[in-house]
């Protein structure tokens, strides 16, 4: 811990190994480190394969560092068939910055997650936390329209879609437009980029009633009087509101460097809603409460499925279950009574 206290490289790749992997004491580990959570803002960079993520993700990492702010990328990569690592390709293309002293990038494998992260991305964003870095970039792996699991990670989500994704309609689902804080529209340089920008505004505004918000109640509404859901988003979401957050979306060029000083300013901007709203205290409860669940989760199932007297049950009941003498909720239920003395075992 003290070379970790003194901010030593080497020290926090060890400390994110140990989470990571779950070694020996890892627990002990974050417990130590928990009074230190909480101050940098995290945030979250999915959308499909190819959007241009990386790249984007390695400008805004060289923006901050120009401004003097540390930051730590969380990138999760495809799991390798032969040895269940990562797989590396995002730390590749993060080059330019890799070799920067404020900067630590780590490689996740998604290991047979579903959700576009790796099921330790949670503990190791509280070690970059614990070790100072004020800004904490987590990159999905390339998300579809059920993998939304970076919204339950991060303080800001942003959605990166490019102009060629497809069916706009397609891409905006209800899960990534209710889990997007901030869309960027990426390679906008591009034909159809303006397409998917005023698609966007315009779903942006069918759902928030943007259209209808300011007309009045009343029989015979006149058409004229019903503004443009997507104009009506637009000019929402550059307004301060302390009450309600509509997403902007936003266009740049991520290879060039074009819009990213634009998509800084929005990060800004949410973060001072976040806390001005109390949104994200309420979120960072909702990450906790789930943590605190799958800690639980955990302990339960090694101590339960661990012990031998129940793995002797299961088996000793098998041949009833298969020849129709008990059911599976019979015997679940005995297992439950049996587990409830286990848990409330005390063990050394």
């Amino acid at each position: 811990m003290k070379e970790f206290d003194a901010g030593r490289p080497a020290a926090l790749a060890r400390a994110v190994s140990i989470v990571e992997d779950q070694r020996a004491g890892y627990d002990e580990l974050l417990t130590r480190l928990h009074p230190r959570i909480g101050r940098a803002q995290r945030i979250g960079i999915t959308g499909p394969p190819g959007a241009g993520k990386s790249t984007l993700t390695t400008q805004l990492v060289a923006e901050w560092r120009a401004a003097g702010l540390r930051v730590g990328v969380v990138a999760v990569d495809p799991t390798s068939p032969f040895t269940g690592g990562a797989l590396l390709g995002d730390r590749i293309r993060m080059e330019r910055v890799a070799l920067d002293p404020g900067v630590f990038i780590r490689s996740l494998a998604t290991r047979g997650s579903l959700g576009g992260l790796s099921a330790a991305t949670r503990v190791v964003a509280d070690v970059l936390d614990a070790f100072g870095f004020d800004r904490i970039l987590l990159e999905t792996v390339g998300v579809g329209q059920s993998e939304l699991d970076i919204a339950r990670v991060a303080d800001t989500t942003v959605v990166v879609l490019v102009p060629e994704s497809g069916d706009s309609i397609q891409t905006l689902k209800a899960g990534l437009m209710e889990i997007a804080d901030l869309f960027v529209v990426n390679k906008a340089d591009r034909p159809g980029a303006d397409r998917m920008r005023n698609d966007i505004e315009l779903m942006l505004g069918m759902r928030g009633g943007l259209a209808l918000a300011d007309t009045p109640a009343h029989h015979g509404v006149e058409l004229g009087a019903i503004a443009n859901p997507g104009k009506a988003a637009r000019q929402a979401a550059r307004e301060v509101q302390s009450d309600r957050w509509i997403p902007p979306v936003l266009r740049t060029v991520a290879a060039k460097g074009e819009g990213i000083s634009d998509l800084i300013t929005a990060l800004d901007r949410h973060q001072e809603y976040l806390v001005a709203s109390g949104e994200q205290q309420q979120r960072r409860r909702a990450r906790w409460r789930e943590q605190l669940i799958e800690v639980a989760e955990q302990r339960i199932r090694r101590r339960v499925w661990g012990h031998p007297e129940i793995r002797e049950f299961i088996e000793a009941n098998l041949p009833q279950v298969a020849s129709g003498e008990t059911s599976p909720f019979h015997v679940a239920d005995e297992l439950l009574r049996r587990a409830a003395g286990i848990l409330t075992t005390v063990t050394p």
